[in-house]
């Protein structure tokens, strides 16, 4: 067993149950639909949910990346730990547990979504700075541009710094159809992000 396997094992433990988390407050609100209680579920809730899935799947990608310079240390451990245990509970705060008690989930996400979206940010620099840690620490050798090139590198970068800014809007901002367009902005230019990795 090499030293990722030691660590991916920890990875995959929380990062799947915290996976299984968002997608059970899916599968609650698909039974509440259609269940005799009238529920409105609105766009706010499900529009964190997926956000967060595709913030989960980043994640994993970008430790699998660093799979090389990750060493099985205990402090290797507890910042796996810190990072994945963080995505386990913000993604257990974005449904309610007992989603027929609550008609509207935009009263949900009112009181929840700064602790999801500060907990989201707050993983994401953590992460940035672990990876430029491992990058100073065991540097990898260059690798070659893909088709992409340069630009399709600066259009990546951008788009972090956009991300970035919409996550720190987003916990200012209470008017809700805004919080719907950053939302909409932000699942999106996380799916073009991550399709766009393969070309740089």
């Amino acid at each position: 067993m090499s030293a990722f396997d030691l660590v991916f094992a920890l990875f995959g433990l929380l990062l799947g149950l915290a996976l299984c988390e968002v997608l059970a407050g899916f599968a609650r609100v698909l039974k509440l639909k259609r269940g005799a209680r009238p529920v409105r579920i609105g766009w706010l809730t499900p529009l964190l949910g997926l956000f967060v899935m595709q913030d989960l799947t980043s994640f994993w990608g970008i430790a699998f990346m660093a799979r090389d310079q990750m060493d099985a240390s205990n402090l290797t451990l507890v910042a796996v730990l810190a990072i994945t245990g963080g995505y386990y509970l913000v993604a257990s705060l974005i449904f309610p547990d007992d989603p027929a008690d609550w008609p509207d989930f935009d009263l949900w996400y009112d009181r929840q979504n700064r602790m999801v979206l500060g907990g989201l940010l707050t993983i994401n620099v953590t992460t940035m700075i672990g990876t430029g840690i491992l990058d100073a620490l065991h540097p990898m050798p260059e690798a070659p541009a893909g088709p992409a090139g340069e630009i399709g590198f600066l259009i990546y970068g951008l788009s972090a710094l956009a991300l970035f800014a919409l996550l720190i809007a987003l916990l200012f901002v209470n008017n809700r159809r805004w919080n719907v367009a950053m939302l909409v902005a932000l699942n999106l230019i996380l799916l073009g992000g991550s399709i766009l990795e393969d070309f740089i």
